[in-house]
């Protein structure tokens, strides 16, 4: 995926602009996504809400596994949080393809936090549709 793939993507995506998702890296198989922690996303124990870590490891998975005008769309994922984090950290999450075969393809995402420590692992499952962008 060139960057104007992944900038037209983004563009459309009013979740992850809305959380304040930036897009630092994309290329076939890879992303890396960057997102600072607000106070409106932290959980009762003042940590961050751990479905904010998992959009965050879903964008980076998303732009990663879109590499060409086919749509492709999660049939699955997982994630393990690590460590929690708070309001003013940035996270950082990183994708990379696994596997690939077919229309089908296993992804990686770590998400680190400022001082590049793990606080979640992410597996996704894509599925590459028929469709096109």
């Amino acid at each position: 995926m060139t960057q104007a793939p992944a900038e037209a993507m983004m563009a459309r995506d009013r979740a992850s602009r809305a959380l304040g998702m930036v897009v630092v890296q994309s290329e076939p198989g890879a992303a890396t996504v960057r997102m600072l922690v607000r106070d409106d996303m932290l959980n009762g124990f003042d940590v961050t809400h751990g479905g904010f870590v998992f959009a965050l490891a879903d964008t980076a998975f998303a732009i990663a596994c879109n590499e060409d005008e086919r749509i492709t769309l999660a049939a699955g994922a997982d994630i393990v949080f690590l460590a929690p984090t708070t309001s003013g950290q940035t996270l950082t999450a990183t994708a990379r393809v696994r596997a690939r075969s077919g229309r089908t393809g296993v992804y990686d995402v770590t998400v680190t936090d400022d001082d590049g420590r793990p606080v979640a692992e992410f597996r996704g499952r894509s599925h590459t549709t028929t469709r096109t962008a």
